[in-house]
């Protein structure tokens, strides 16, 4: 499914915070971890079946309210954890959207069914030579 990106961005909630990653001195001035929330259940944008699929799928990633919560610190950034944290939402949604790919079952080949096979016959006749030794 093709998800337009542009469409979201009024339904995000940005919280920052003073992240734990990478600036020294800098990450106890600059709040530069960014907290994305994105309420699912009143999304106009997601129909009932899309937020059905969201929901199971990404439940480990909602919270009580309902909210879908993605947080990014990797850089020393507010801008670019926000870009990063953006992307992140996308590609869960893009993930979390897209049907699996129905599974064809296949025969076993010939040549693996013989080598099944034998090594059968090879099994056999090591545990029949054994019954005939007795201490």
């Amino acid at each position: 499914m093709n998800i337009p990106q542009n469409d979201f961005s009024s339904e995000f909630v940005f919280q920052t915070s003073r992240s734990s990653g990478p600036g020294g001195q800098n990450v106890n001035k600059v709040s530069s971890k960014v907290e994305l929330r994105f309420n699912l259940w009143s999304s106009a944008l997601l129909d009932e079946h899309e937020k059905a699929v969201i929901a199971e799928k990404l439940a480990n990633k909602i919270n009580n309210e309902g909210e879908l919560v993605l947080v990014a610190q990797t850089d020393r950034s507010q801008l670019k954890n926000k870009e990063k944290v953006i992307e992140k939402f996308y590609h869960l949604l893009e993930n979390a959207l897209t049907p699996p790919k129905k599974r064809y079952r296949t025969k076993p080949t010939k040549a693996s069914v013989e080598k099944r096979l034998e090594s059968k016959r090879i099994k056999s006749t090591i545990k029949a030579t054994r019954k005939g030794f007795e201490l």
